[in-house]
């Protein structure tokens, strides 16, 4: 028995990286999955397949989770499929660095939607329908602490989110639901420029790249009951890049 059979999980942004691994050991760990993608739908089709595969039950979804009605329909649309949800993991996400000076308004109008506006709605939306003991778990960025050069409005958008994690635990607290964000360090999701690569490298004393793995790790500690006297926190997963 998996610990989270009879659990449905939605993941969003699993198409690749961090969302990818999530979801996989979401799956693995028993939970009937909803993979989401904005606009990679063959690998996200490929997860699905991975999981299938491997005797775990996965569903498709898109949508565009910086639009507050996009993310509400995929709640809806969950529920309609498998008629409850237990898990939200809200991951969609993109890093963007730009400078102050050229960052436009339509730049941070899509941080904000993306990364603050639509996981808000879509935790909403989920904490309609989520049980007593449900688990909400946002992913943010150690960026937050660590104040990268450039990427301002990134980072304001990411530690938004971090603020409603500890605003919406509060209110979710009597239902026994728990509402944590993690924030991964430098991770090798295979698109890393050489300078953030150096950066990771040198930042975290275990000398070494997080990998979606690691991040997959701790949000499948933060969704099982093992956790269930966590809420309101950010966790730190950036091999001690962050202390």
């Amino acid at each position: 028995m998996g610990a989270l059979n009879g659990k449905v999980a939605i993941v969003t942004g699993s198409s690749s990286g961090i969302g990818k691994a999530i979801v996989l050991r979401l799956a693995k760990d028993g939970a009937a999955v909803v993979v989401h993608y904005r606009t990679r739908a063959q690998q996200a089709g490929e997860v699905v397949a991975a999981i299938q595969e491997q005797g775990g039950t996965a569903w498709l979804i898109q949508a565009d989770m910086s639009r507050a009605d996009e993310a509400r329909r995929v709640i809806s649309e969950t529920v309609g499929r498998f008629g409850r949800l237990d898990i939200l993991v809200n991951n969609a996400g993109k890093f963007s660095p730009k400078s102050f000076f050229e960052t436009t308004e339509a730049d941070f109008d899509a941080l904000i939607g993306l990364h603050a506006k639509g996981p808000y709605f879509a935790m909403q939306e989920a904490a309609k329908v989520l049980p007593e003991h449900g688990r909400i778990v946002n992913i943010t960025t150690a960026g937050t602490q660590l104040h990268f050069h450039g990427a301002s409005a990134y980072l304001g958008s990411k530690r938004a989110l971090e603020q409603f994690t500890k605003g919406i635990a509060q209110e979710l607290a009597p239902r026994g639901i728990t509402v944590n964000a993690v924030s991964p360090g430098i991770t090798d999701t295979g698109v890393l420029t050489d300078q953030y690569r150096q950066i990771g490298l040198h930042g975290s004393p275990t000398q070494r790249l997080g990998l979606p793995g690691d991040i997959a790790d701790v949000v499948a500690f933060l969704v099982s009951e093992d956790a269930r006297w966590l809420t309101g926190q950010t966790i730190q997963a950036g091999g001690g890049i962050v202390m």
